[in-house]
């Protein structure tokens, strides 16, 4: 694969997992195409922006404060003092384990599995007309391919339905080609030992997901890890490891790839795209972008974190992400050079023995993927796109104000809100859930011990009445659970920002959220 849309012809030889080195194209680390600018972003608007605009979403990461962390910590030495002693009677006979109970029928859900997604509660929700429609399309499927396929894509498993997906993939995504994958954890750690391996250095996000982490250790490649979205901290490593080579024999590495996620998924923060771009092109590196919970979600076109900050899609060498939260179905893909996926189609392992793609889950990715890019003939995919958008900068504005640390980019359906009291987080779950509020809290070993937290996902799904209904019942559960830790003044952004209002074109109403 040739780095920086360098002209295939022009680099040096092959390595063995498809990339080539590209050296002799640069000069002092630079491209030699002159249609990008510097910070590797698109001159032309061609993801649907106008030129040269590159959001700066607001971005906070308040400080736990000193009393809530030492409170914090002595609360697990509280809580792991009498998690033995519960053992301890269970042994002797004293007490018995606790057993399910029958729950309520109905609650409103903020969940987990629909992180900052939109297709997963077209079903879930009262929205008769879409669910019609997908079903029908996932029906007729069934029929012509059945449940299953039953073996790999190098075998049997390779079906006419699949070939459109990934052609209409690499489209939607803006690259060559694309490749899908039977499970999205596998894409990442099966596939990156298949791109890099000993004698290259992969430079890791330190928030990266676990599926990238296993993938990197899997890989045999050296691993360092970089502070979270610290443009400083990145570039420091890159030049030591430009200047000083491999240990002990200092020989250039075979190849540098960096590796970040769109949307951090439990951190809510949005990687800083276009410096990445520009740290990568002076460096001569290579880049893998996981948009897991980013594609389908972030940018005025639905497109990922690519399409948010308006950048060119061929600058990102690996482009990683899975079906299973915006499209409501299973899997995952990567996308990028037609060298690339074809090297990846013959050699990874999720491809070679892994089972490929049920026939009527592909048909549920490809029904909503066609809604986003409006191929349906309606404009309801960017109707939910925009009102996507605007349900989480109203959100995040509401909680900041009512005195919540909440962590994340204004811009990021993905919302955690910091509990950080061990005994707090069971609590704040079951008083939310006892009045219809479904929410995720997340603890040690997720997070960081001081920083446990409720991560709540929105969808396009949710009506400003139903925001509003969560909203009151976080307030008056933070009230009682003394969660409002927040010192910092209120942020300025808004859902009504002039810039906002511009990328997204179609954005609900505001007097009652609807379109």
């Amino acid at each position: 694969m040739a780095d920086e849309g360098v002209d295939v012809s022009a680099v040096g030889v092959p390595t063995r997992n498809g990339f080539k080195n590209g050296y002799n194209s640069y000069k002092n680390g630079q491209t030699n195409q002159e249609a990008k600018h510097q910070n590797g972003c698109s001159k032309n608007g061609k993801n649907g922006l106008p030129p040269k605009i590159h959001p700066k979403p607001f971005e906070m990461f308040e400080q736990t404060p000193l009393l809530i962390a030492v409170l914090t910590y002595l609360g697990y030495g509280i809580l792991i003092l009498f998690g033995h002693l519960h053992d301890l009677m269970c042994q002797l006979g004293m007490t018995k384990p606790p057993v399910a109970t029958e729950t309520v029928k109905e609650v409103n859900l903020l969940a987990e599995n629909s992180t900052a997604s939109i297709w997963p509660h077209t079903i879930i929700w009262d929205l008769p007309k879409m669910k019609a429609h997908v079903l029908k399309q996932a029906k007729l499927t069934t029929k012509q391919y059945g449940c299953g396929v039953c073996s790999s894509r190098h075998e049997l498993g390779n079906l006419a339905i699949h070939k459109e997906l990934e052609d209409l993939l690499a489209e939607f995504v803006g690259t060559e080609a694309a490749i899908t994958f039977g499970m999205g954890f596998a894409t990442n750690s099966l596939n990156m030992p298949t791109l890099v391996g000993k004698g290259c250095l992969i430079l890791s996000d330190e928030l990266n997901h676990a599926s990238l982490v296993l993938g990197s250790r899997l890989s045999g490649a050296s691993i360092r890890v970089f502070k979270h979205n610290s443009m400083k901290d990145l570039e420091d490593k890159l030049r030591n490891a430009v200047i000083f080579g491999q240990p002990r024999t200092h020989r250039p590495w075979k190849k540098i790839l960096i590796v970040v996620e769109g949307i951090f998924s439990m951190e809510g923060s949005i990687v800083n795209l276009p410096d990445i771009i520009a740290l990568k092109k002076k460096y001569r590196a290579y880049l893998y972008l996981d948009e897991a919970h980013s594609i389908g979600a972030l940018g005025p076109d639905g497109r990922g974190v690519v399409n948010y900050y308006n950048c060119d899609p061929s600058d990102v060498d690996v482009m990683m992400g899975t079906f299973t939260k915006s499209f409501g179905g299973a899997g995952g893909y990567i996308a990028g050079s037609k060298k690339l996926i074809n090297y990846l189609r013959a050699s990874s392992h999720s491809c070679c023995y892994a089972s490929s793609l049920p026939g009527p889950v592909v048909a549920q990715i490809l029904t909503s993927m066609k809604i986003i890019m409006g191929k349906d003939g309606t404009d309801d995919g960017m109707k939910r796109i925009c009102q996507l958008a605007w349900n989480t900068r109203y959100f995040r504005r509401r909680l900041h104000e009512m005195g919540f640390i909440v962590y994340g980019s204004s811009d990021s359906p993905v919302i955690p809100v910091l509990i950080y009291c061990p005994g707090k987080i069971a609590s704040f779950s079951r008083f939310c859930y006892e009045r219809g509020l479904a929410v995720v809290v997340v603890g040690f070993p997720a997070t960081p011990i001081i920083e446990s937290r409720s991560r709540l996902c929105l969808s396009a799904a949710h009506t400003k009445e139903m925001l509003d209904e969560a909203l009151d019942i976080i307030q008056e559960i933070g009230s009682k659970l003394t969660m409002k830790y927040s010192r910092a003044p209120v942020p300025s952004f808004s859902e009504m920002d002039p810039e906002f209002r511009v990328r997204y074109k179609m954005l609900p109403d505001t007097a009652n959220g609807k379109d």
